[in-house]
């Protein structure tokens, strides 16, 4: 009888050492992915700092890159670029803006989110400036011209022709802290 109860305490052990394991495989899984997008370039991931423009431009081809927007569910704001599309060549720098307006009676702060697509693409799409480094706090029905300066990589591979930059626009007012009219005042 005690060789089965030591047989079974050591399947509880061998069970118990097995869950704990795949637990802490589970939750490192989500920094080691984001390390993982940001080191190749995949999943459509820009870089979230600016890149100094020292690319030669490439006068031989030229890239289409194609410009959308969105807003968070519930977010009163309008949110879009003033070009949809623009055909550049690869090293040009590069200046566009996005407009923003502030639609409802209160102030808020809305953060945008880029990605690039094809994701293969994202490693070659650099931002010198872009509005999406920084909150971008709103007094009521107030308006802004949010700036992007940008150049595509000449290395990016000639089987790519279009880039579509999106971003996605989030209200992060309840987020920050003293809230959004604080921030809204500051600006």
């Amino acid at each position: 009888m005690s060789n089965l109860r030591q047989s079974n305490q050591r399947l509880v052990l061998s069970l118990l050492a097995g869950a704990i394991g795949m637990f802490a495989f589970g939750f490192a899984l989500v920094p080691l992915y984001d390390v993982l997008c940001e080191q190749l370039g995949i999943n459509g991931k820009t870089k979230n700092t600016a890149v100094q423009h020292v690319a030669a431009v490439d006068n031989s081809r030229l890239v289409t890159v194609e410009f959308v927007a969105q807003v968070q569910p519930g977010m009163q704001w309008q949110f879009g670029p003033t070009v949809k599309r623009m055909q550049v060549h690869p090293g040009e720098l590069v200046r566009t803006h996005f407009d923003a307006k502030n639609l409802s009676n209160q102030a808020s702060v809305g953060q945008a989110v880029p990605s690039v697509s094809p994701g293969k693409g994202a490693a070659y799409f650099n931002k010198t400036e872009c509005f999406c480094f920084n909150q971008q706090p709103l007094k009521p029905y107030e308006n802004a011209e949010l700036p992007l300066i940008f150049f595509v990589d000449p290395e990016l591979p000639s089987s790519i022709n279009t880039l579509t930059l999106s971003y996605t626009l989030y209200d992060i007012s309840a987020k920050l802290h003293g809230g959004a009219s604080q921030q809204g005042a500051a600006k």
